[in-house]
């Protein structure tokens, strides 16, 4: 069978109510053009999956818990980043460790090396801070397992018990290693650590050897390509907007008694399940840009904050020549989206992308 157009299936995307929509079977990558047509599908084509053979197993366990408990702390259910939130950047990483060496058990004690792989990602994105984040504690069936995280240096020794500098939640600890990972104006490849852990309990009592999680390093980076503000514009931008009466143009419309048929907001749903991406893309579940469609009025009152502009060609339109057009029914304000995906090598990235979503419109 031929695959469908991508205009075909944003069409379909429309129609269908997402509650059936999520029900219908991913189209193939194949069925996808180089190019989708929306922002968003944009910037993340370049992250998609390479090839159809490429494929990514379920990710779980810890670091899956932390981002997804991270991600919800940012952003709503719709993706919107939270006004509230702390992370003074817009992209954050999680890389997993290479475990190396024998056997990690030696009776009470447990030693395992890692290293962190850093390298390979864009230049755009610069290294702002960086934490190990680990589980000090963890309880067994007999005491617990206190565990604690060595700086291996160069040639294996001396080695160096790193610090927490915070307990972000649920118990995890998170050490500071931006030291180690920057020197000068440069970045370091890589880092290793050892994980050291000893099993404490009431004399007598047996444990089965358990191995603690691995210890995950986080990247905070600032992304400076084209749609990712700056992590200082955001509040700044906030603050503006606030309590305009733009903020929601159709709700504003609706009690002015206005037409259907006026200048609004639209939905426009697009399911990454319809779209073959949610093995990787772990939240939102669905992206609605949504879109402005509708006549602007013959009188453009200043709530639609329209441009002297507009005001002028809409005047010319009714006063002076038909053939004038009248101002477009066009976004007015915008907000960003979080987006939480799985990369190619694994990590686990979180991402801000700017002015993804339309809130509101306006004539010009």
């Amino acid at each position: 069978a031929m695959p469908y157009p991508f205009t075909s299936l944003l069409l379909l995307l429309l129609v269908v109510p997402l509650s059936q929509a999520a029900n219908q079977s991913p189209l193939p990558l194949g069925s996808l053009p180089a190019v989708p047509t929306l922002p968003l599908l944009q910037a993340l084509q370049t992250r998609a999956p390479g090839s159809p053979g490429w494929q990514v197993g379920p990710v779980s366990g810890q670091p899956l818990r932390y981002m997804l408990d991270l991600y919800r702390r940012a952003a709503d259910r719709e993706g919107r980043p939270r006004r509230s939130r702390s992370l003074d950047t817009n992209t954050v990483r999680l890389v997993q460790a290479r475990s190396h060496g024998g056997q990690p058990w030696a009776g009470r004690w447990y030693l395992q090396a890692l290293t962190y792989h850093t390298e390979g990602h864009p230049e755009v994105e610069h290294l702002l801070r960086a934490t190990v984040v680990y589980l000090p504690s963890l309880s067994l069936a007999h005491g617990h397992l206190l565990c604690a995280l060595e700086l291996v240096m160069a040639g294996e020794a001396p080695r160096m018990l790193l610090s927490p500098t915070a307990r972000p939640r649920h118990g995890w600890a998170e050490v500071d290693v931006t030291p180690y990972l920057v020197l000068g104006n440069s970045s370091v490849g890589s880092l290793a650590l050892q994980h050291v852990c000893v099993r404490a309990g009431r004399a007598g009592g047996h444990n089965a050897p358990v191995a603690p999680g691995h210890p995950f390093l986080l990247l905070y980076l600032n992304d400076t390509q084209a749609g990712l503000a700056p992590p200082a514009a955001e509040p700044h931008r906030h603050r503006r907007d606030t309590g305009t009466l733009a903020h929601d143009l159709p709700n504003y419309l609706r009690e002015q008694g206005g037409e259907k048929s006026d200048c609004s907001l639209r939905p426009f749903p697009v399911s990454f399940a319809q779209l073959g991406w949610d093995h990787w893309i772990i939240a939102p579940h669905r992206y609605n840009p949504r879109y402005c469609k509708g006549t602007c009025p013959h009188l453009l009152r200043y709530d639609y904050h329209a441009p002297n502009h507009a005001v002028v060609q809409n005047f010319v339109h009714q006063l002076v020549d038909a053939n004038v057009p009248r101002p477009s029914c066009v976004p007015y304000r915008y907000s960003p989206i979080s987006v939480l995906m799985i990369e190619r090598d694994g990590a686990i990235l979180y991402k801000e992308y700017e002015n993804m979503i339309a809130e509101s419109c306006t004539c010009r």
